[in-house]
């Protein structure tokens, strides 16, 4: 089942995740070229390259949900449900849990700005996307299948960061991201990958 979850999984660059599965989830479109419509748009924080209204427009259509936090919904058109950690809500048959996401040793993202990380059950599978954040206790409690994790260092997790939250949270699949991009490299997540060989399983994408 995992695997078959993980053929549905698209890393379109940076932090952006596509799900496709009985409905199709888009999570922090930036810089997008790959444009099937979502059904449901999920948005971690106001951050240019996570709440981009340029990229939301190339995957939303009439009926497309998103759910953020208040301050990128001061940014979108559209069906918006405001949300914040700890709130729950099932949206088309989609349940979202909602979790903090913040830094503990830098400042770029405050835990007082209430920014978010989203876990997604979709068809029996449970995905955590760590948004943009540094290891925070809340990730001993998580429970998930899949995990989306932040590798690239400077504004988020070192790899070698990541790899202390993928053996905290122990999914069965754990995936690396934010790099290539702004900042990171290939090489962050090949570190992140081959600290974990042997513990947890790590799929490397190619972006789409």
């Amino acid at each position: 089942m995992i695997q078959e979850a993980v053929q549905r999984i698209h890393w379109l660059g940076h932090d952006c995740i596509r799900l496709d599965g009985s409905v199709v989830v888009c999570i922090d479109p930036y810089q997008i070229t790959a444009t099937r419509p979502a059904d449901l748009i999920l948005i971690t924080h106001e951050h240019f390259d996570h709440c981009s209204p340029e990229d939301v427009a190339k995957v939303v259509k009439e009926d497309t949900v998103i759910v953020t936090d208040a301050a990128s919904a001061r940014n979108l058109k559209g069906d918006v449900r405001v949300v914040a950690p700890g709130d729950r809500l099932n949206v088309k048959g989609v349940d979202i849990e909602v979790f903090p996401a913040y830094n503990t040793n830098k400042d770029f993202h405050p835990k007082k700005a209430g920014m978010l990380s989203f876990i997604v059950t979709l068809d029996g599978v449970r995905y955590y996307h760590c948004g943009d954040t540094d290891v925070i206790p809340e990730m001993k409690d998580l429970k998930v299948d899949v995990a989306f994790l932040a590798v690239s260092g400077t504004y988020v997790m070192t790899a070698e960061e990541a790899v202390e939250a993928a053996r905290t949270i122990r999914p069965k699949v754990a995936i690396p991201m934010h790099y290539g991009a702004i900042v990171g490299s290939d090489d962050d997540a090949q570190r992140f990958k081959k600290a974990l060989e042997g513990e947890i399983d790590v799929v490397i994408l190619s972006k789409e």
